[in-house]
């Protein structure tokens, strides 16, 4: 039996590193549960991705050749960790080869959220009529716009360094102040002044029980009017309190790149005009997704060999 099983197709060229040591689920839709149990069975290493929730089932399944579980992601949220723990596997994770194409997507976002882009190409595609007036589809200028980031890890800090080149003012929260040298020149603030100054909010922070909805129907309201709000982080956003904000107008407009129920979105916000959607595109670009994908199999070669993970999640 091969020693690895990988539940997607990874970027080209990835999964032949491992050659005839893995088995590849050849395809973009994640397996079904039950097949998924089946084709972990016996396995030493799996590469794994954010759709496939590792738990009691998964390492019943596995059973005791299993030795690490390598995370085709930066969070680890499908992954029960003390469980793993508990039977002595590993886990791993893919940072920092993804946070340039993330943060990249994330000002992607906000400059189609503030300059009305969605709303533009939708109004072309349809075929009304239209013409440019004075008053035409007017958004927001960027420049001197107060910038608040949720969560200044890797992502937040290369979303803040982006933000000097708009001439923004930026500002953060984490649960507590970064060094000096990493704050960029931002300013750290508590979360309610945080949003109560921010026109613009990033939100980058990773998904735990701690942030889940923590910019819930409140916190979106203590946001000034007209505030735009970029959601990088799955489950972080309520999704149905951004959708309400949209309607009532106290937002100007959204930006989503990451669901909560994912693949499903929310119908309130696939009915906002003003909500810019998007399918999990932060880290897909050909190089990013391959750095990804060589980072997971570094790990699992890693532990095959009888070392420690590149990238081990405490």
């Amino acid at each position: 039996m091969s020693q690895v099983f990988v539940t997607r197709r990874l970027a080209p060229g990835v999964a032949d590193r491992l050659g005839d040591r893995a088995i590849v689920h050849d395809g973009e839709e994640p397996l079904a549960r039950a097949e998924l149990l089946r084709a972990v069975r016996g396995r030493t290493a799996v590469i794994t991705t954010l759709d496939d929730t590792v738990d009691a089932a998964f390492l019943d399944a596995a059973g005791p050749s299993l030795r690490i579980v390598a995370n085709h992601a930066v969070g680890t949220h499908n992954i029960d960790r003390a469980a793993c723990a508990a039977r002595g596997v590993l886990v791993s994770n893919t940072p920092g080869v993804l946070t340039g194409a993330t943060a990249d997507m994330a000002w992607a976002l906000l400059l189609a959220a503030t300059r009305r882009l969605g709303e533009g190409e939708r109004l072309l595609r349809s075929g009304r009529p239209w013409a440019w007036a004075p008053t035409f589809m007017l958004g927001l200028e960027l420049a001197d716009t107060p910038l608040g980031i949720l969560g200044m890890g890797r992502i937040g800090q290369a979303v803040a360094r982006r933000a000097a080149g708009f001439d923004m003012p930026v500002s953060y929260h984490n649960r507590s102040r970064l060094p000096e040298a990493d704050e960029q020149g931002a300013t750290w603030r508590p979360l309610d002044e945080l949003l109560a100054t921010s026109t613009v909010l990033v939100v980058t922070c990773p998904l735990n029980e701690a942030t889940r909805h923590l910019v819930d129907a409140e916190r979106i309201a203590r946001l000034p009017a007209g505030a735009v709000v970029v959601s990088m982080t799955a489950g972080v956003v309520d999704e149905a309190a951004l959708a309400a904000a949209l309607d009532s107008g106290h937002l100007f407009a959204a930006a989503v790149d990451n669901f909560e129920r994912e693949p499903e979105v929310d119908p309130a916000l696939l009915a906002q005009e003003r909500a810019v959607l998007a399918p999990h595109l932060g880290s897909a670009t050909v190089r990013t997704r391959q750095a990804m994908g060589n980072l997971a199999v570094d790990n699992v070669l890693a532990v095959l060999d009888g070392k420690d993970p590149v990238t081990p999640v405490g």
